[in-house]
């Protein structure tokens, strides 16, 4: 089966060209035959009703303190597909509600065909740009996954643009992944030449872009032909602004900027090139979609990439200002663990050690009153942290298959030292969900984070070798503080039932 490789999206607010649903919602999971770039293949699709679930999945949207109630669907058929399914809601905290961030084996059973569950949750002090996927093996590779955003009525930058404008959403298989789509559309290397993404733009205005990394595995570097982009958002956390010309941009992660249209009416490139394990090069417009200005000629693009000043992570600095938690030094948080990434040949191991779904989810197994690392499955693969304390986490680069993105649910971190970088920053690190661990064996990211959000947290990344082979990295860590891990009811209960 020729594999998809990435999935730009973009939703064009200004023209309401891309339907959204939420907060309040149902949401379907069904199979059906997609060909976003002339091939065909069965996916798994996403809808607030059967017969309206596209690939990728429709925008969720919701208000700054608002409660989402989402109702999911099975109605899966495809049996050379996994059948059963959870939705993780990448980038939310879930404070008082960990059992509905979706980690199958950890917070959840999996949804079971022509069964649903509902997912309740509030966003009290959150906004900005997120994603939903499973959180079940490989099956989010196989299309279910869309953007997420949580709006902000106090938007602090809202001054500085006249429109809100597409959202891009990168998605991304392996091995050597074939086709990146953006909105859903795109080219593979010697493939038909396909429709490709237009987006289309008003001349001199200023547009806010949300670029969201749906991606299984490669990263990619992003750019628009002519054009700078402020960045102004980096997974959640508003920045100060920061001019680039490109962005390197790894699964999981996702950046608003915003975009000057000040370029003569015509059509230009927006690109996006995969590497390492994609296909790398615009030829025929592969890795492409199209900026067009309103009234240009209806053709493609003959612009030129002359990007010339990279996003650097390090250059990322919250609006806030604020500094990393903790007393500042390497080593000096309350609690400091290095995590050493290594791969057997068969899986990814932390530690030396490599993770075992257990066969009842970790937040029953606290449910039940076990609390120490000693006690809980998997076996050297959790562990166990005090509440309300600085969490240090080292993590030397040049693993295989580096570099990987490194996630970590519950929380933001302060990412006091990036990758290809040796200096420590204690001071104003930028704050995010998704970290790259870097490809070089002088690499050492550190990151920091306060462990005030109680509930067993998983810290992984994905590698997808091809439709059956899933290699995996995971550990997992337990904020102590059981009265205020979980209020379940009795969904939890019902799901492990019918699984």
């Amino acid at each position: 089966m020729r594999l998809v490789s990435m999935s730009f999206f973009v939703v064009s607010c200004a023209t309401h060209s891309f339907a959204s649903i939420g907060p309040s919602s149902d949401l379907y999971i069904v199979n059906a035959i997609v060909s976003p770039d002339g091939y065909n293949r069965s996916a798994v699709l996403a809808g607030a009703n059967a017969t309206s679930a596209i690939f990728p999945g429709p925008l969720i949207t919701a208000n700054k303190a608002d409660t989402f109630s989402v109702n999911v669907v099975d109605q899966l058929t495809d049996t050379t597909m996994l059948m059963s399914t959870s939705i993780h809601w990448h980038g939310l905290f879930q404070e008082g509600s960990t059992w509905a961030d979706g980690v199958v084996g950890v917070t959840q059973c999996p949804i079971t065909p022509n069964n649903s569950f509902t997912y309740q949750f509030s966003v009290a002090d959150e906004a900005g740009t997120y994603w939903y996927h499973s959180h079940y093996s490989t099956q989010y590779c196989d299309g279910l996954r869309g953007p997420l955003v949580v709006y902000d009525p106090s938007d602090p930058y809202i001054s500085r643009y006249h429109l809100v404008a597409p959202q891009e959403v990168i998605e991304e298989v392996i091995p050597t992944s074939d086709a990146t789509l953006i909105n859903g559309l795109g080219r593979y290397a010697r493939g038909p030449t396909s429709a490709l993404a237009v987006i289309s733009v008003i001349a001199n205005k200023r547009f806010r872009f949300r670029l969201v990394s749906i991606s299984c595995d490669p990263n990619f570097t992003f750019s628009i032909d002519g054009h700078a982009m402020t960045i102004i958002e980096a997974d959640g956390v508003n920045t100060q602004p920061l001019v680039v010309d490109s962005i390197q941009i790894f699964s999981g992660q996702r950046y608003s900027f915003i975009l000057t249209t000040d370029q003569a009416i015509d059509n230009y490139w927006i690109r996006a090139n995969s590497g390492p394990t994609g296909t790398s090069s615009f030829d025929g417009g592969i890795n492409s979609a199209i900026l067009r200005y309103v009234n240009a000629t209806v053709e493609d693009p003959i612009t030129n990439n002359t990007s010339s000043n990279p996003l650097v992570e390090t250059n990322l600095v919250p609006v806030d200002g604020a500094s990393a938690p903790g007393v500042a030094g390497v080593g000096l948080a309350d609690v400091n663990i290095n995590l050493d990434f290594g791969f057997n040949g068969a899986q990814f191991t932390v530690n030396d050690v490599a993770w075992v779904t257990p066969t009842v989810m970790v937040l029953l197994q606290i449910m039940s009153g076990t609390l120490t690392a000693q006690d809980l499955l998997p076996s050297g693969s959790i562990y166990v942290l005090p509440s309300n304390q600085v969490i240090e986490i080292s993590m030397p680069g040049g693993s295989a298959g580096s570099p990987h993105p490194l996630h970590l649910h519950g929380h933001t971190f302060s990412v006091v030292r990036s990758a290809g970088n040796a200096t420590y920053n204690y001071d104003n690190p930028i704050r995010r969900d998704v970290v790259s661990t870097g490809s070089d064996t002088t690499d050492n990211v550190t990151i920091r984070f306060t462990t005030d959000n109680s509930g067993p947290w998983i810290l992984h990344w994905w590698v997808k070798y091809s439709s059956s082979v899933f290699f995996r990295l995971n550990v997992l860590f337990l904020d102590r503080a059981p009265n205020k891990i979980i209020s379940t009811g009795t969904s939890t209960q019902d799901l492990r039932s019918s699984w």
